[in-house]
């Protein structure tokens, strides 16, 4: 059961960090990238990033917390430098560290894995270290932890409760709380920012691999800040401590940030894939006779459906005038996956301010508009993966009912406003 208790006994510290500013998963099985995408190499170089991640943290200033420990680390090739470096490349070199375990999430620790899996319970081929996947459904096991005196978790999350690796944390964390191991997690940019938080808190009905903690859609929040909340919503009394970054502020995107972006998962290999992902995700994802570009190499890009007239789909669209995004009326074939070889026609996203824009009013609004002109072709195939994915079947009845997307909007503001109020607490970065 959860509830809002913090026990006793529950240590939760964050590292010292400098002053605040004072200025103002996917669920569709899709085929493995390249391998060159998956060695974790930048998409874009930076000369100077404008802000310390928390892998360079640690090992500038807070080394003390894993020199002479046994370390067991959850990561995949996501998890990088300031310049690109891969945080587990960093840890072997440096003679500081003793790295006696390892862990991928989802896909792997070198994302050569598809939807739903990841590492066999092995020796790492390439360092030699023992190995297990901890996808969706699992966690580190004892015999594993055994190996080791403390979990460290550095994972890119792209600030969404229906990415998994939040979940793999939740789970690891609750592991290590059993085998009273301390948990460290090194923050990282979410890149949607720090601010903005939306959509109904997942239902306890609806718990799931991409709905496993009460939060809204998206929750505003770093991957250390999920974990200092996890700790103390969930109740789970680990001795965590978050190591942060430098120079983040809550205002700023990814794009603001200066840092290379190197692909978090098979589908997410560029920026504006994780801008996108709810936005498109939230149909495409959710059981809807509704393609979200990713069987079309498009990824998170599109809405279409075999029912959808393109132009006349994105002329409503474009009337709502959503911040931050644009539409244009695409017409495509996906070569496989549950829509293939299907005439598709409907609407291609581009972010234009990743500041304003806002992925899960987006997606409502689509969802409202296909319901409002075609209201017997959009059908639900699915109706537990909707539940999952939305957290709640409320949003299915009010869109039968002809509500508006402001209408079902304000029904999650009371749910928001006391989620607000628990996230407030867990806030590093103020």
């Amino acid at each position: 059961m959860l509830n809002n208790m913090e026990p006793a006994n529950q240590r939760q510290d964050c590292c010292p960090m400098p002053e605040p500013s004072r200025r103002p998963m996917a669920w569709i099985v899709v085929p493995a990238l390249a391998l060159a995408w998956a060695i974790g190499g930048a998409t874009t170089a930076h000369a100077e990033p404008k802000i310390h991640l928390g892998i360079d943290t640690l090992l500038s200033t807070h080394i003390h917390l894993i020199q002479g420990k046994r370390v067991g680390l959850i990561t995949n090739t996501s998890a990088v430098d300031r310049r690109g470096k891969q945080t587990l490349d960093r840890l072997i070199a440096d003679p500081r560290v003793k790295v006696t375990q390892l862990y991928g999430p989802e896909h792997g620790i070198r994302l050569e894995h598809p939807n739903n899996h990841s590492d066999k319970l092995a020796v790492d081929p390439v360092t030699g270290i023992p190995l297990q996947g901890i996808s969706c459904s699992s966690a580190p096991t004892a015999s594993t932890m055994a190996r080791v005196d403390l979990l460290l978790f550095d994972v890119q999350d792209i600030g969404s409760r229906t990415y998994t690796y939040i979940t793999t944390m939740g789970k690891a964390m609750q592991a290590a709380a059993r085998a009273q191991l301390p948990f460290i997690v090194l923050d990282r940019p979410n890149p949607n920012g720090g601010l903005l938080f939306e959509g109904p808190i997942r239902e306890r009905r609806h718990k799931s691999v991409v709905g496993w903690a009460p939060l809204p859609v998206t929750h505003g929040m770093t991957v250390g800040e999920l974990a200092r909340w996890y700790n103390r919503q969930l109740r789970m009394g680990v001795k965590l401590t978050v190591v942060p970054m430098r120079g983040w502020r809550r205002a700023m995107t990814w794009e603001d940030t200066g840092l290379p972006w190197v692909p978090t998962s098979t589908a997410i290999t560029e920026v504006r894939h994780a801008h996108l992902y709810v936005a498109t995700g939230m149909l495409g994802g959710a059981g809807l006779n509704i393609d979200e570009g990713v069987s079309a190499g498009q990824f998170f890009e599109l809405i279409g459906g075999d029912f959808i007239d393109a132009d006349r789909f994105a002329v409503a669209l474009q009337e709502v005038a959503l911040p931050g995004v644009r539409f244009r009326p695409v017409r495509y074939r996906t070569p496989g996956g549950p829509f293939r070889d299907l005439d598709l026609q409907g609407v291609h996203l581009t972010v234009t301010d990743p500041h304003t824009f806002r992925p899960l009013r987006t997606a409502l609004t689509m969802l409202v508009t296909l319901q409002r002109l075609y209201p017997r072709k959009l059908r639900v195939r699915f109706k537990r993966r909707f539940g999952r994915v939305w957290g709640t079947w409320k949003v299915l009845r009010q869109l039968r009912r002809g509500w508006s997307a402001a209408r079902i909007e304000a029904s999650w503001q009371r749910g928001l406003r006391r989620f607000g109020r628990s996230r407030a607490k867990a806030l590093i970065y103020k």
